[in-house]
């Protein structure tokens, strides 16, 4: 954040909205050093995706609770028409029932875990900042250093969790239907025959293929969260712009029509990433019940 005195600079205010809030295994606040650094973690992801979560299980409990054989309200409407969307992707991707009865539930949970982190993009990009920053400057820190990331799936350590999370998964089920001996005959001679001296190559193949799929997995939905944030920051520099200055009404009302038709698009945005998500846990997942 800029110096006490003057207001930040483009540059220092989207930095600033870009730092997570982040604390060591001590639960003290630290900074990453590096691209990669496991000592510390990003606090305000994790308890925006738990509080999130929380609220996906407790929509889905109510939905549970509210239905009733009579004509739906719009509430129970939403949520079958939903939950019979995933069901039938489900049914056409994974045959094993038994699988079934716990990957469906799972693929709805992902599909509104992931909508609920995606729509935090929505809300103005300074409002939740802004209040932990006035609490900060009340107990008497430094609220220049009052770091908050809303949007748990703009932070690729959420993304990639998720998706290894998948991964692990697919290892489960690749045994449970197959055998451990069945899935590693299978590792050694998919894709390019059953031959000994293939095997390696196989194996390498195979290799590849799981973390490429697990990484463009994560990768995808947070690389059009993280692009989205991003447009949202230089919109709302357009409207700081006008306010700072006082002139130029072309930036306010640029402020009010991009912000407008951003989120309008934006709304697709989030669903149709949270429903991509899903589709690719269903399929990865499909996959590992499927023989080579």
């Amino acid at each position: 954040m800029a110096a006490e005195g003057h207001a930040p600079t483009s540059g220092e205010y989207i930095t600033h909205h870009l730092q997570h809030w982040q604390k060591n295994f001590s639960f003290e606040n630290a900074k990453q050093v590096g691209p990669v650094d496991f000592s510390v973690f990003n606090f305000d992801s994790l308890l925006y995706t738990s509080v999130l979560g929380l609220l996906t299980v407790f929509v889905l409990w109510l939905a549970a609770r509210r239905a009733h054989s009579g004509v739906p309200g719009r509430f129970q409407a939403a949520v079958e028409i939903l939950v019979e969307m995933v069901d039938n992707q489900a049914k056409a991707l994974i045959h094993n029932e038994k699988s079934r009865a716990f990957i469906g539930p799972l693929a709805l949970s992902v599909f509104v875990w992931i909508f609920f982190m995606n729509a935090m993009d929505m809300l103005p990009v300074d409002f939740l900042p802004s209040a932990w920053t006035g609490y900060v400057a009340s107990t008497g820190h430094d609220p220049h250093h009052a770091y908050m990331r809303v949007v748990p799936t703009a932070d690729l350590s959420t993304t990639l969790g998720m998706s290894t999370f998948i991964l692990l998964l697919c290892f489960f089920y690749s045994i449970k239907i197959k055998g451990l001996g069945g899935w590693g005959h299978e590792l050694i001679s998919a894709p390019f025959g059953d031959h000994w001296a293939l095997y390696p190559f196989n194996f390498l193949m195979q290799i590849i293929e799981f973390i490429a799929k697990t990484v463009s997995h994560g990768m995808r939905l947070f690389g059009n969260m993280f692009a989205g944030e991003l447009v949202f920051m230089l919109i709302a520099l357009m409207g700081g712009g006008w306010a700072l200055t006082g002139t130029g009404i072309g930036l306010a009302i640029g402020h009010v029509l991009a912000g407008t038709v951003w989120t309008l698009f934006h709304i697709l945005v989030i669903t149709l990433q949270a429903f991509i998500f899903m589709m690719l846990t269903l399929i990865y997942l499909g996959q590992a019940h499927d023989a080579h």
